[in-house]
């Protein structure tokens, strides 16, 4: 079963406990915590202070994709918000092992995420020791980007290098995804949608949101031979 976990960059933070409780009535897998530190991206979004509040307000597993340089400074900030996992990016890790190795000591599930043009190759490996890969479809820094298609590709491969290597992580899709692409990146190998204006932005209400994504997925499967 494929599984959706939607990225509160597009909730209407002034009712962000609301939004948080619609997604997992809603049945959300699990809910992704964009931060961003106006220095690896552009833009500056939450920190750990607000991470623990969304704690509070939901029993759904809490990702946190750290778009930040020098994430190893926050592993135990970040732990203390009650967080699952964290999501770091490659291409700011001086030493991606040590990074891996401390969010693991840290009790956390580990993942790895790349920006679009960052080859998998960077991941050979480490590929063993982490918990989930986050290919980015989009570049890391605004919600509401167009998907860049020749992305799909990307995720093509690391389902590729994941069956291949009996591995056990997820492959998790980030940017973009709504429900022309949601079905496509199913088929290329996707288990992890992160959708944050497909969800929060959907007339209807962010369930209807879910919705529509999952009515996406399922419509694929049926065309699908048995």
């Amino acid at each position: 079963m494929v599984k959706i976990a939607p990225s509160i960059l597009s909730a209407d933070f002034s009712r962000l406990a609301d939004e948080v409780a619609a997604v997992e009535a809603g049945g959300a897998d699990r809910i992704h915590i964009d931060v961003m530190d106006g220095r690896f991206v552009p833009e500056i979004t939450i920190g750990p202070v607000v991470v623990q509040a969304i704690r509070k307000s939901t029993r759904l597993p809490l990702e946190a994709h750290l778009m930040i340089v020098e994430p190893e400074r926050h592993i135990r900030a970040f732990r203390e918000t009650g967080v699952e996992g964290l999501i770091v990016h490659q291409e700011v890790a001086s030493d991606l092992q040590r990074l891996i190795e401390a969010i693991r000591e840290a009790g956390l599930h580990v993942g790895v995420a790349l920006k679009p043009a960052t080859p998998l190759s960077v991941l050979e490996r480490v590929l063993p020791e982490i918990d989930q890969i986050l290919v980015m479809t989009v570049n890391p820094g605004y919600a509401g980007q167009q998907l860049i298609p020749e992305t799909l590709a990307k995720v093509e491969h690391a389902r590729q290098l994941i069956d291949e290597g009996h591995l056990g992580c997820e492959l998790e899709v980030d940017g973009g995804i709504d429900t022309h692409w949601a079905p496509k990146l199913v088929e290329a190998g996707a288990d992890v949608l992160v959708a944050a204006t497909a969800v929060f932005q959907t007339p209807g209400g962010a369930a209807a949101g879910l919705r529509a994504l999952r009515e996406s997925i399922a419509a694929l499967r049926s065309t699908q031979p048995r």
